[in-house]
Parts: C-alpha cells; sequence; structure tokens
C-alpha cells in the first residue's frame, strides 16, 4: 500500500482502510484486559476479578497518557510526512521515543510506591485490596514496555502502516491468553500470574515493534537526523499534553468514580469491572474514527489539502453510525450472556445486575461518542487544541459530579447514566468549534 493513500484516496476508502487495522487491533489490545478478567473471574473467583477491576481504573489513567503521547506525537510526524520531510521526521520520532521512555519510568516508579495508598484514597474494599496491589506493583515494574508498545504504534500509524501494529497485536494478545491461562490454571499464581503474563507478552511486542520501526525509517529518503531535539519537543507537547488529557478523561472520570463503586461492595464492583471491560470493547471502533481521523486531517493539512477534510469528517460520522447501531443491537441482545462470560456461573445476581443494567443502558449511546471523538479528531489533527481542552475537561467534570453526588442517593445507576451526558457536552462544544472553520487556520500555523 502506497504510504500517501490518506491524501490520494477518496476519503471514505482513505480512512477506512486506515481504520480498521487499527480497530481489529485495539480490538487485540483490549484482549489484555478482557483475558485478564475473565480469567480471574472464571479460574480464580469473583473477588480476583474485583480486584483486577479496581486496578483497571488506576492503570487505564497510565494507558491513556501512553496512547494520547503517542497520539499527539504522531500529529508532528505525520506533518513531516506529508510534507515530505524526512529529515526532521524521523528526528520528531526519535525524540518522541527517548521522552517517553524517561516518562514512563519515572510514572512506574511512582506508581509502584503509590499504588496501595491510591488504592486505599479509592475505597477499595477490604477483602481485595492485597490482591490489588499485587497486581498493581507488578503493572508498574512493565509499565516501560507498555509506554514504548503504544507510542511505536502511533508512530507506525503516522506513516500510514497501521497493518504492522495490528500484526504485533495479533501476536501479543495471543500470547498473553496462553501465558495467562498457564500461568493462572497450570502454576495457580492467581492474581499475580495474570500480571506477569501481561509484562511479559507487553515487553515483546515492544522490542519486536522497535526493531521493525528502525527497519522501517531506514527505508525512507532523508538526511542524517538527530536522536533528541528540545524544539521538536516542545512542538509535540503543544499536542501531546491536551491529547493525553482528551484520551485519559474517561479514564480519569473512572478512576474518581470508583471510589463511589467502590462503596457498594466488591459484587458491584465486580459486576462494574465486567461491563466496564465490554464498553472499552465498544469504545474501540469509536477512538479509531477519531484517531484515524487525526493522521487525516494532520497529513492532509501538510500536504496543503484541506478541502479533504471536510469530506473525510463527513464519511466518519457516517461509519460511526453505522457502528453505533451494531454496538446497541449486539448488547441489547446479549447483555446477560456477556455478564456471565466474565462471572462465570458462579457469579452473585447482585454482580450480574450491576453488569446488565450498565451494558442495556450504554448500548443506546455509544453513537454519542463516536461523534465527539470525530469532532476532537479534527482539531487534535489540525493542532487546535484549546476548545478541545476545555470540551474534554467539561465532559470529565460531568461526569464525575453527577456521579459523586447522585449515586450515594439514587443507587449505583447513577455512575452510568452520567456518562452520556458528559460526552454530549463535549460533542457539542468540539462540533462547534469544527462548524467554524478556525480549526483549518491553526493547522496552517502548524504546517509553517
Amino acid at each position: 500500500m502506497d504510504y500517501d493513500y490518506l491524501i490520494e484516496k477518496k476519503p471514505l476508502r482513505a480512512l477506512l482502510l486506515f481504520a480498521l487495522p487499527m480497530i481489529v487491533g485495539n480490538l487485540f489490545q483490549q484482549t489484555y484486559t478482557m483475558a485478564d478478567s475473565a480469567i480471574a473471574g472464571r479460574y480464580v473467583g469473583e473477588r480476583a476479578l474485583a480486584a483486577v477491576g479496581a486496578s483497571y481504573s488506576l492503570t487505564n489513567v497510565f494507558i491513556c497518557v501512553a496512547i494520547g503521547g503517542g497520539i499527539g506525537a504522531s500529529v508532528v510526524v505525520s506533518r513531516y510526512f506529508g510534507a515530505k520531510a524526512f529529515s526532521e521526521m524521523k528526528t520528531a520520532v526519535f525524540t518522541a521515543l527517548l521522552s517517553f521512555l524517561a516518562l514512563s519510568i519515572l510514572l512506574g516508579g511512582a506508581g509502584f510506591f503509590l499504588s496501595r495508598p491510591v488504592m486505599r484514597l479509592l475505597n477499595t474494599p477490604a477483602d481485595v485490596l492485597d490482591m490489588a496491589a499485587v497486581y498493581l506493583n507488578i503493572y508498574f515494574l512493565g509499565l516501560p514496555f507498555l509506554f514504548m508498545y503504544n507510542v511505536l504504534s502511533a508512530m507506525f500509524n503516522a506513516l500510514g502502516k497501521s497493518r504492522i501494529p495490528l500484526y504485533f497485536l495479533i501476536f501479543s494478545s495471543v500470547f498473553n491468553i496462553a501465558l495467562d491461562l498457564w500461568m493462572v490454571r497450570g502454576l495457580h499464581m492467581g492474581v499475580e500470574g495474570v500480571a506477569w503474563a501481561t509484562l511479559i507478552a507487553q515487553g515483546v511486542s515492544a522490542a519486536l515493534s522497535f526493531g521493525v520501526l528502525l527497519r522501517t525509517l531506514a527505508g525512507l529518503d532523508g538526511q542524517e537526523s538527530r536522536l533528541f531535539d528540545g524544539r521538536e519537543l516542545l512542538s509535540m507537547s503543544g499536542i501531546a499534553l491536551p491529547s493525553i488529557l482528551q484520551q485519559s478523561t474517561v479514564s480519569i472520570g473512572m478512576m474518581l468514580v470508583q471510589s463511589v463503586v467502590n462503596s457498594f461492595g466488591y459484587q458491584a464492583l465486580a459486576g462494574y469491572s465486567a461491563a466496564m471491560r465490554v464498553e472499552s470493547i465498544c469504545i474501540v471502533p469509536m477512538s479509531a474514527m477519531g484517531n484515524a481521523l487525526s493522521s487525516y486531517t494532520a497529513q492532509n493539512l501538510g500536504a496543503g489539502r484541506a478541502e479533504r477534510v471536510r469530506e473525510g469528517y463527513r464519511a466518519a460520522v457516517g461509519l460511526v453510525l453505522v457502528f453505533g447501531a451494531v454496538i446497541c443491537a449486539a448488547l441489547e441482545l446479549s447483555g446477560p450472556w456477556i455478564a456471565r462470560g466474565f462471572l462465570g456461573e458462579d457469579g452473585t445476581e447482585a454482580a450480574v445486575e450491576t453488569a446488565v443494567g450498565c451494558l442495556s443502558f450504554m448500548g443506546w449511546f455509544f453513537c454519542l461518542i463516536g461523534f465527539k471523538m470525530t469532532a476532537d479528531g479534527v482539531l487534535r489533527g489540525a493542532g487546535d487544541m484549546k476548545l478541545f481542552t476545555a470540551a474534554n475537561l467539561l465532559n470529565l467534570t460531568v461526569r464525575v459530579l453527577a456521579a459523586v453526588t447522585l449515586a450515594p442517593v439514587y443507587g449505583i445507576a447513577m455512575v452510568w447514566t452520567a456518562v452520556p451526558a458528559g460526552w454530549a457536552v463535549n460533542w457539542l462544544i468540539s462540533y462547534g468549534r469544527y462548524r467554524t472553520g478556525k480549526w483549518e487556520n491553526a493547522g496552517r500555523r502548524g504546517k509553517s
């Protein structure tokens, strides 16, 4: 496939070619947490599922920092790629990798020493706290692998080679599940085995991805590049920091809301954790369309073809409607079966009711997050970050305030009822900015 197909092919075809490998790849990436939760719940017990679920709200913040940072860096790389400035592009790639490696080491060390106090602050039930702390400590040891893999994937996407991360995700996901089963069922390592399996699979994938990226860069023209450039880091940070905030909005909200869920006991926590795993799968195609539109926007603005961006946005919205209809039908028809898949036949009625109630309600609203992410994708790809940042902060604020104030009074259902309200506020602001067309000027400034 030609590297410049995001610039040359018809918008719908270009976005599909780019997004489908990302969707499949992200679905496989979600099998890390899906496998961890399902295997823990079915073969260790409901408390183990609750422990992994309690940890997920914290670990997902770090995952989103890696993904958001990679997306932000990829916008700069995409612009250089669209302009055929390969020497500057390589410098930007190396700068991103070194910067995020250093950041991951710092965050991993902080997480290792602070995981138990943070879980206490989140009101984690005492009967799952020890298991959650064990899982988190091993997770944070492998944080550099997680960061490097996600940033490497973003670099491949910036080059229009979204199939390469897909291949590695398939490999690492299958490897992770095999290790999960061996360590949990064969070695009886419990939650510890779940965490070690994820660390090993991510480490191998990161090493292989790095080797392939070096080979890919060597095949591109361009003068000798530098390993680090402070100016490139500043340029990437201007986009990466708001992008990290956008990607982290959902996970930060989940972490803050987690203390509310935890107050309902480990059975409700287990059911909510199962539902959140399914939600993370449902968001994948919406997130992929937003990320694809970011690279599409950045490359086309870099090539001076701003008229294609609006065509691409309309095509992305149509795809979101299709994805949303399929997701809604699937959740409404199979919610109880999905919940039992995580909780096992011995899952308590309270856990199953919590999972099914959340999934049945949320199924109707995934189009809304798709609309939000496509509008966000154009703004991020253009480097138009001010209202983008404000919209995502307001999304987080609405969700947290509604859950914290209403759930203790009206029940746990208020936790997920608040979610579409936050998405709607975010979309209205981002879409309003898109309609003004001012993002195009931001893209021109970024190019210059």
